[in-house]
């Protein structure tokens, strides 16, 4: 029996050489390369005006049928005015609720434009162009609305 137990001995040296070399590798890659840290520089701080969640409009559909996007409607986006072509039986109350929900600004006031129907004529036909409703939108300064995606 004492040779079984010299094998033994052996196997556990061997064992107990395994778990040092494997340690060792385990140490190597826990290290992590030291790395330089970079400097930060200030830059200015900009006043951030908070802006409300999109939601899930129910009013929208009914109210918005578009952007109107026109010469003179790009002109007012630098005053923060946006304009778009509305359903005929809505109302200030419902446009301003309907873009306040859609894309989550402050709308500071609404201003609506009836445009009648204009007779046309094609040859000897005559007929009518339609006339719409299109609302003027104003938001609150330092926000924006998204009218075309880039």
């Amino acid at each position: 029996m004492a040779l079984l137990d010299i094998f033994r001995k052996k196997k556990k040296v061997e064992e107990k050489k395994k778990e040092k070399k494997v340690k060792k590798i385990a140490k190597k890659i826990v290290e992590k390369p030291k790395v330089k840290p970079v400097k930060k520089t200030k830059a200015p701080v900009k006043a951030k005006i908070p802006v409300r969640p999109k939601k899930i409009s129910e009013v929208a559909p009914r109210v918005l049928e578009k952007p109107h996007v026109t010469e003179k409607a790009t002109d007012l986006t630098k005053n923060n005015q946006y304009v778009f072509k509305v359903f005929p039986r809505s109302n200030k109350k419902e446009i301003t609720k309907a873009i306040e929900d859609l894309y989550g600004v402050d709308v500071v006031s609404v201003k609506i434009v009836n445009i009648p129907r204009k007779a046309r004529r094609l040859g000897r036909v005559e007929g009518w162009r339609k006339g719409y409703k299109k609302a003027i939108i104003k938001v609150k300064e330092g926000q924006k609305i998204e009218v075309l995606p880039r």
